[in-house]
């Protein structure tokens, strides 16, 4: 376990392989082990790192919001003396990757999102929901309806690996804190990027599921929209998380997007 310690907070990483650097930025209630098999296999070509997200994983913070990821990621490559580097992310991971390559063009060399809501709006109701104090605090306060959420929300986000899924977030669950579980899923709730793609200059890659019945798929329509040079591929047979439901094409396009000139 690896960490280095900011102004904002401690952060947690993993790092694996030799190379060019990758950064990779996982989802709401996730942590980096969403990365595992990705991190392994991009490992063989080039240095890659998965995040702790603040109020995830083993990294804490004290505000957990869209924006203050992007100064994470931000003084994650400073601390490190990555000069700049592709961003890779799932999910709220993607948000914060493109947001970052809106304001910090400079340090971004490609950016992928994957699931990833462009507009708040594309999220699942129950995401939404979760967004509010109040509804947090509820679920923060039954733990039995807390687990029911989890348990319908991993089945949601990847049928074919959804037990697995919802095991892994239980497990997690006990170092996530209702301010940081509510605060984080209500400014993604709020946030809309559409006015700002246009500021996305970096080869762009947006691969969505078919199923994914916690980001609604048409936002790869809206990526490409807003970013025309972007690439979108929709997996026809992938819900939330391709890392689980299609790994190896997950990997071989991601490959194939950071190796290409």
């Amino acid at each position: 376990m690896t960490s280095l310690v900011t102004d904002q907070g401690i952060i947690h990483y993993e790092a694996y392989g030799r190379g060019r650097p990758v950064i990779l930025l996982h989802g709401w209630m996730e942590s980096w082990s969403v990365w595992r098999q990705t991190i392994e296999a991009l490992g063989k070509e080039f240095r890659t790192y998965a995040l702790d997200f603040w109020g995830f994983g083993e990294s804490v913070g004290t505000s957990y919001t869209v924006d203050t990821y992007v100064e994470m990621v931000n003084q994650f490559l400073d601390r490190l003396g990555i000069i700049k580097a592709p961003l890779i992310g799932h999910s709220m991971g993607g948000t914060v990757s493109l947001s970052t390559a809106m304001r910090y063009p400079e340090k971004v060399v490609k950016v992928a999102v994957i699931g990833s809501p462009i507009h708040g709006s594309s999220l699942n109701i129950l995401l939404k929901l979760s967004g509010m104090p109040a509804i947090a605090a509820l679920l923060f306060r039954m733990p039995p309806l807390l687990s029911f959420f989890t348990f319908v929300g991993g089945y949601l986000t990847t049928p074919r690996a959804g037990y697995q899924f919802y095991r892994q977030v239980r497990a997690e669950m006990t170092q996530v804190s209702m301010h940081s579980f509510f605060q984080s899923i209500g400014t993604l709730r709020r946030t809309d990027l559409r006015p700002h793609l246009n500021k996305v200059r970096p080869p762009t890659l947006g691969i969505y599921g078919k199923w994914d019945f916690i980001v609604h798929p048409n936002q790869a329509k809206v990526l490409q929209k807003g970013v025309p040079h972007a690439k979108t591929l929709v997996y026809p047979d992938a819900g939330h998380l391709p890392m689980m439901d299609t790994p190896d094409r997950l990997i071989r396009d991601i490959r194939e997007f950071l190796l290409a000139k």
